[in-house]
């Protein structure tokens, strides 16, 4: 395994591998706020304060569950991501079980990775959480009674970049803003950007989707087929834009467009890296 190639998949969550933003499923509900009122509060908390859109969804959150009597407590946030709406071929692992030999039979060793503004506790609780070597997303600090008092990370758009750096340098933590500062020649990254493939759905990955373009990589929107005109025009626009490299339906089912887009990606990176067919 040792002589394969590092190669990562990275992923946006909300709207990429699951329908919607996670916090609607169950936990939107057990407050009594319907999806509309509480991102429409949210837009307005954030104008009003002049302040980050995921701070302040997140300090909502707590918010309204005290005013409701609910401890927020990080397993009853991943009790929440457990009801996930999953695209199609995701439910039974097969797609990253397929993807993975797909890739090793040409010599790269895939690792897959989230990198998301939804709340990392929330994932964490997702049925398919255990199929990726790390997530990155907005969480929390909590307390002595093990309830979630303060955000501790809040990812936004432009910070979604940051992370492509630590994959591409192999930093695992958050906190270690010396190491992802600290020079290390190309050679030695351990995943360049040649070998990274970017998978995002809207607005909050653009930056994430066109750096990792910018670099070498290869940068993917996926849609919900169920979407709405107006949130497919934002699609358009992304290709328009020359902000994405391929579009795709998010239906990760065996010979679906994104298995096939999948596949054909990581045969050129292999073939870049010197695989060639027997």
């Amino acid at each position: 395994m040792s002589d394969l190639k590092r190669t990562a998949i990275i992923y946006d969550y909300d709207g990429t591998l699951a329908r919607g933003n996670i916090q609607e499923n169950s936990f939107l509900p057990a407050i009594d706020l319907t999806r509309e009122e509480f991102w429409k509060e949210v837009k307005r908390l954030t104008r009003e304060h002049d302040a980050d859109e995921i701070l302040v969804y997140m300090q909502l959150m707590l918010r309204e569950a005290q005013r409701k009597g609910l401890r927020v407590t990080r397993d009853k946030l991943k009790s929440h991501g457990g009801s996930s709406e999953l695209f199609d071929g995701l439910a039974d692992h097969s797609w990253f079980e397929r993807i993975n030999a797909f890739a090793s039979e040409r010599g790269l060793q895939v690792e897959h990775y989230i990198v998301s503004s939804g709340t990392q506790e929330m994932i964490e609780g997702s049925p398919i959480a255990g199929d990726f070597k790390g997530i990155f997303a907005s969480r929390y600090i909590y307390n002595e009674n093990g309830e979630a008092e303060w955000p501790s990370l809040a990812i936004n758009y432009t910070t979604k970049t940051q992370f492509l750096f630590r994959i591409n340098k192999g930093i695992d933590s958050v906190w270690d803003n010396d190491a992802i500062n600290a020079f290390m020649p190309e050679a030695e990254r351990p995943i360049p950007f040649s070998r990274m493939i970017f998978i995002g759905d809207g607005d909050t990955d653009i930056p994430a989707m066109k750096m990792t373009s910018h670099y070498g990589g290869q940068s993917i929107a996926a849609y919900d087929p169920k979407r709405d005109s107006r949130a497919l025009e934002k699609i358009h626009r992304l290709i328009s834009d020359g902000r994405v490299n391929f579009v795709a339906p998010a239906d990760y089912s065996e010979n679906a467009h994104l298995d096939i887009l999948l596949k054909g990606i990581l045969g050129r990176i292999a073939r870049a890296e010197g695989y060639r067919p027997s």
